[in-house]
């Protein structure tokens, strides 16, 4: 198993403690949104959303950019703690006034389809 996984399934374990974060769930749409575009289409939707929305230093209504339902992505940036700069710094240490890295997006889209993909295998069975 590579140290990038197990750094994700601490974090994933982690988040799963808290009662807010915990509360988010796909929905059977969203599961039939997943069917019907495939994951890879859903990783390109989480690159987009987090370049758009949360890369930038002081991003445009931040801490109100993210909605809390219609996508999956959506959904699991709320359950990760990554739905805006704030809970970055909070949950993933990630400081707030920069943009991020390359490599803290990668981070943040291996979280959020990782997310997904336990969400997807539960809501499928």
């Amino acid at each position: 198993m590579d140290n990038r996984y197990l750094i994700i399934d601490k974090k994933l374990n982690e988040l799963s403690k808290s009662k807010f974060r915990s509360s988010f769930h796909l929905r059977k749409y969203m599961i039939d949104y997943i069917d019907e575009k495939g994951m890879n289409t859903i990783k390109d939707h989480a690159y987009d959303f987090i370049n758009k929305n949360i890369k930038d230093a002081n991003p445009k209504n931040d801490g109100k950019q993210t909605p809390m339902k219609g996508h999956p992505v959506f959904i699991a940036q709320h359950a990760c703690g990554c739905c805006c700069r704030g809970c970055l710094e909070k949950w993933h240490h990630i400081p707030k006034g920069r943009e991020l890295t390359s490599n803290e997006i990668n981070y943040i889209v291996y979280l959020l389809i990782e997310w997904i993909n336990r969400e997807y295998k539960i809501g499928k069975r």
